[in-house]
């Protein structure tokens, strides 16, 4: 991957399809994106989980384009796909196969059942210990049309069913897509919920040692087949340490709830801390498909070690971002809005910042300038607010924060004063090669965080005052035509 800022983005919902993308990546955004992870695309784009519930993960939607499309597009900026490890659709032609011919189907083992995992069954104390993102137990029952009856694992919904990594029908299945990948341009994959993958009775399902045995042998296949592996995972910041260790690059999760702490509290020491310790291969966020998660910077469920923060500070969290947004995400979060996902909040990250252009470009400065390859979501690129209209139609709390813009709507968001300084600042990045140096974190007063990035004569340098709201970069050696002192956020912010 390279160390540029990288797009996050549904093809349709930004810039109407494949090729439509290609044109924008081309054209306005050339200079300010190096990469682009297109969220699924597969067939269907819009079944019970916003295409994370493929049918058929090895076909591109057709109101999307073709592998072509797809293939065209890596030839112009890196390409990286989700490989949807975890589950398949209810309505994949494989488990349609399986209710109609049960155990005769070819396949049949693809599929995880309850007694796969637990032969001679389970106490009470077992199925407590499974861990779940959302209530209640991950298992569904189905009757097949013989009529026999099977207890189906479901980690997310009834209609996304799990895969078993471990049969060799579960093996080709995934197969069968990196190489539909590789053929087709594919430069990098996220491993998506990969954390869930391993099922083994008496543990929590989640993130167990044989978890990280699939996810290593799983990226040696990938690996081998040129593509570097990003894996999604939301735990307690030290697991996180330890999986960036195992694998290719992990996101940075916890940096999104630590920026808005840092701006809502004008404090920057749980930040600073962070980022004296942060993996170095992560992949940077403030906003993605999902909420702002929480569980990142909280305690650890099982063993109560304490988190980056407080409880109370993560309660003050929430409710600024509430406020901030007047009312707007709390109508998309946790009960809310049929939303099921318990640690994280529904919102636009500007929309958390109560839509203040210097608070939101002192927190991409932060982003850019925290160690790792930044990834921008297309809503958060555009300087989007919360799609209260979707939200009403879908019921659906994470729609809040994946509008669908035309292409006037885009064009008119490209031209708005932030989303111009906020691609000039990316471009910047982009451009300067201290960035491919060695990182360090400044000593600095209370409520100010300074940053900088060194290689050779080159040197960016970041500095904070949160409390002001007021970035500052001071750089030498950097792209031609760069001023040697850019004020990027605050009042006296170029504009």
């Amino acid at each position: 991957m390279k160390n540029k800022v990288q797009l996050i983005t549904y093809a349709d919902r930004l810039a109407g399809d494949i090729p439509g993308l290609a044109a924008l990546l081309g054209g306005s955004l050339s200079e300010a994106i190096g990469g682009v992870h297109v969220l699924p695309f597969f067939d269907p784009i819009d079944g019970a989980d916003a295409g994370f519930d493929p049918s058929d993960h090895t076909a591109v939607d057709a109101r999307l384009g073709t592998w072509a499309d797809v293939r065209a597009l890596g030839e112009q900026v890196e390409v990286m796909a989700d490989l949807i490890v975890n589950h398949v659709s209810d309505a994949s032609p494989q488990f349609q196969d399986f209710l109609r011919r049960g155990d005769a189907s070819p396949h049949a083992g693809m599929f995880l059942t309850f007694g796969s995992v637990f032969p001679d069954g389970a106490t009470e104390q077992e199925l407590l210990r499974i861990y779940r993102p959302r209530p209640g137990l991950p298992l569904t029952a189905v009757t097949l049309d013989n009529g026999d009856k099977r207890l189906l694992w479901t980690t997310f919904t009834p209609r996304q069913v799990d895969i078993d990594v471990n049969h060799p029908q579960g093996q080709a299945y995934l197969r069968a897509i990196l190489e539909r990948f590789h053929a087709s341009g594919v430069r990098a994959i996220r491993l998506d919920a990969a954390g869930y993958a391993i099922k083994k009775a008496g543990t929590s399902c989640f993130m167990i040692p044989e978890t990280f045995d699939f996810i290593e042998t799983l990226s040696q296949e990938a690996r081998s087949l040129g593509m570097e592996v990003l894996v999604e995972i939301h735990s307690y910041y030290q697991t996180q340490i330890e999986i960036a260790a195992k694998v290719d690059r992990v996101y940075d999760f916890a940096l999104p709830p630590l920026v808005l702490h840092a701006l809502f509290q004008a404090d920057a020491a749980p930040l600073a801390r962070w980022l004296a310790m942060s993996p170095r291969n992560a992949v940077t966020v403030l906003d993605t498909h999902d909420g702002i998660g929480v569980i990142d910077v909280g305690a650890d469920a099982v063993t109560g070690r304490p988190g980056l923060l407080a409880p109370e500070a993560i309660d003050a969290l929430v409710e600024t971002i509430h406020v901030n947004s007047a009312g707007q995400s709390r109508q998309a979060t946790g009960a809310a809005a049929s939303n099921l996902d318990l640690y994280q909040v529904n919102c636009t990250y500007y929309d958390a910042l109560a839509r203040d252009d210097e608070a939101y470009l002192v927190a991409r400065a932060i982003q850019f300038f925290a160690p790792g390859v930044p990834q921008v979501y297309y809503v958060g690129l555009l300087g989007g607010v919360n799609d209260m209209a979707l939200l009403e139609r879908t019921h659906v709390g994470r729609d809040i924060n994946r509008h669908h813009y035309d292409a006037d709507e885009v064009r008119k968001c490209l031209e708005a004063p932030p989303v111009r300084r906020l691609l000039a600042l990316a471009a910047w990045r982009n451009a300067h090669p201290a960035f491919a140096g060695e990182f360090r974190l400044l000593p600095a007063q209370p409520g100010h965080l300074s940053m900088v990035w060194t290689q050779g004569d080159s040197q960016a340098r970041l500095d904070v005052d949160l409390a002001a709201r007021i970035a500052v970069i001071a750089q030498e050696g950097g792209p031609a035509g760069s001023p040697a002192r850019w004020v990027v956020a605050g009042p006296d912010a170029a504009r």
